[in-house]
């Protein structure tokens, strides 16, 4: 679909806002749009131009350290949230707490899942879980 030439010119952010995933997927990106006639700059890094002699060095150095800083980052939350855990920190969203014996009652007189949720303040996917785990419980 190059022949579209919808645009001349994409510009972003900055690399790392393009491409977290090394040197070689950036560069094949980059290198695609060039491929299709489609020039390229980085408002923040102003040396990352398609007209520049040095882009393709400058977008490899750049992409590695993009891709260190976001491995960096997903290891740095790997090991607060390990350490959380270890700590007896309960994460995530707090359960709901709702009388399953009154779902299911509500569910027996023919209320929808939306009723039941509006009935009970909680939401129809949560309704939907009691419910399912109450079938479940019965038939084991």
């Amino acid at each position: 679909m190059p022949e579209k030439r919808k645009f001349d010119v994409l510009l972003f952010w900055s690399l790392d806002r393009l491409s977290r995933a090394g040197v070689l997927k950036t560069l094949l990106i980059l290198n695609q749009l060039s491929g299709y006639g489609v020039k390229y700059r980085s408002l923040q890094e102003q040396w990352l131009d398609s007209m520049g002699a040095f882009s393709d060095a400058i977008v490899g150095i750049i992409a590695t350290i993009a891709k260190f800083e976001a491995e960096r980052m997903s290891s740095r939350v790997r090991s607060g949230l390990a350490r959380a855990r270890a700590e007896g920190k309960v994460l995530g969203r707090p359960r709901a707490v709702l009388n399953r014996d009154k779902v299911a009652a509500l569910r027996n007189k023919g209320m929808s899942l939306r009723e039941i949720a509006t009935a009970t303040g909680k939401s129809a996917m949560t309704i939907q879980r009691i419910l399912t785990a109450t079938e479940e419980r019965k038939r084991a």
